[in-house]
């Protein structure tokens, strides 16, 4: 019995290994990895320096919670947001800019396949720093406070690999949508660092509107799991000159915030691979 020609098996797994295998491999060709890990590197020993020297309030003066929760609450939402955009802002539209699609997609392989493999590297590469980021912040923490490792900072850190998953392929989304690199990187950082920042702003204290519908609002579970007690959608009721006010202040329970960036990965993925499916390569 004769053997199937491999390249039969156009969008198979092994197709989607493969484009994952050889796109991860071209982060480290073109320095990007190691580029992110410094700044990783960097932030981390800035980090170890300040608190080592200056002792700040909240750091080592409290519990080893307190202190996963000053440090690793405070930034794993940044270092989520640069990786997402650092690897997956230009991952497809590098390749409308760069020409490469002219010779990527005439070949046996379904763009299904070049998509998911790109998500996969990209993830790979991801998860990476944010391992470097969390084992930095996990050695500070033995160091303060031997033998001690809250189950809220473990929590927080998957967490955050679930939000990494969420943002990357809101991301690639954008990275579908545009044919400039620079544009889909800045539209993925302004997005996940501000626009949405603002939006569950304006929505709780403006309107009164739980922001439900917000990656950023959803992805507060990072933080929020590092407080004792999990602090609760509240509203707070503050005087003004013209009278009392209530300002509304939401927190997403962590089912919500699951589900939320559950969808978000979900409904973005298959979007920018519908919007990567339908697009030409036109001069």
């Amino acid at each position: 019995m004769s053997e199937e020609h491999p390249r039969a098996k156009a969008g198979s797994l092994a197709h989607v290994w493969i484009s994952a295998k050889y796109n991860f491999l071209n982060y480290f060709r073109a320095r990007r990895f190691y580029v992110m890990l410094a700044i990783i590197l960097i932030i981390s020993g800035l980090l170890t320096v300040l608190v080592g020297y200056y002792r700040p309030p909240g750091f080592v003066d409290g519990n080893a919670l307190g202190f996963y929760g000053a440090g690793w609450g405070s930034f794993a939402n940044f270092v989520v947001v640069l990786s997402a955009a650092f690897f997956g802002g230009d991952a497809i539209s590098g390749e409308f800019q760069n020409r490469t699609g002219y010779f990527l997609v005439p070949n046996p392989i379904r763009r299904s396949a070049i998509y998911l493999g790109k998500w996969i590297a990209a993830l790979v590469a991801s998860t990476i720093v944010l391992a470097v980021f969390a084992l930095a912040m996990l050695a500070n923490g033995l160091f303060y406070f031997p033998g001690t490792v809250p189950w809220e900072f473990v929590q927080s850190v998957a967490f955050a690999f679930v939000y990494m998953v969420a943002a990357l392929s809101l991301a690639f989304a954008f990275s579908s949508l545009f044919k400039s690199s620079s544009i889909s990187i800045l539209m993925s950082v302004i997005l996940l660092l501000f626009v949405f920042n603002v939006v569950d702003t304006v929505a709780a204290l403006v309107a009164g509107i739980e922001p439900w519908f917000s990656i950023t609002y959803g992805a507060g579970i990072v933080s929020n799991i590092l407080t004792v007690p999990y602090p609760a959608a509240k509203t707070v009721v503050a005087a003004g000159p013209g009278g009392r006010f209530t300002i509304s202040q939401f927190n997403a329970t962590v089912p919500e915030g699951l589900l939320i960036l559950g969808i978000y990965f979900v409904v973005m993925l298959v979007l920018g691979l519908v919007l990567f499916e339908r697009k030409e390569f036109t001069s």
